[in-house]
């Protein structure tokens, strides 16, 4: 393997320094540049009863009942992965199976084996041949889905009795 040799640079040039990264500069210390996206994953042998809420990418190869919240990020349930829930994420891929509602905000996608037994309300959806439905799709515009997945907002208040004055 060739390697140059510093020594033989013409004069004048020199070799570049990295530098020290800037805080929120999106560089690591080394000068390269690193992913900002957290992706978090949750093994197969973990098993979670309740509400799961998060703000970063999240893979499920586990199982999880309850209530699944990701409305910015991507949820993505592994081959492995077994949900029975109902679920709010921006994306949603699904490679296992999935046995409740499913919310998102931009996208479903069912890929290949992946199998979803409810219903599906998203602007945009995927099916892979291959995979499983059973429920209903609506597609409904994006902000006709973040609206329909708000809980509805209470009652204007009631107008005070009007006093006569003689």
């Amino acid at each position: 393997m060739w390697k140059r040799d510093e020594a033989v640079r013409p004069s004048g040039q020199t070799a570049a320094q990295p530098q020290p990264a800037q805080p929120g500069s999106g560089r690591s210390p080394d000068g390269a540049y690193k992913l900002e996206r957290d992706i978090v994953n949750i093994g197969k042998s973990v098993v979670i009863k309740g509400e799961l809420t998060g703000s970063e990418d999240l893979t499920i190869e586990g199982q999880v009942e309850g209530t699944i919240q990701l409305r910015e990020h991507v949820l993505t349930i592994g081959p492995n992965g077994r949900i029975k829930a109902q679920v709010f994420a921006k994306v949603v891929i699904v490679l296992g199976h999935v046995n409740g509602n499913v919310t998102a905000f931009e996208k479903v996608d069912i890929r290949d084996n992946g199998s979803v037994d409810g219903d599906i309300v998203s602007p945009r959806v995927a099916i892979s041949e291959g995979a499983h439905f059973r429920g209903s799709v609506d597609m409904q515009r994006q902000a006709q889905a973040a609206k329909a997945s708000e809980p509805a907002p209470p009652p204007p208040p009631a107008p005070a009795p009007a006093t006569t004055k003689a």
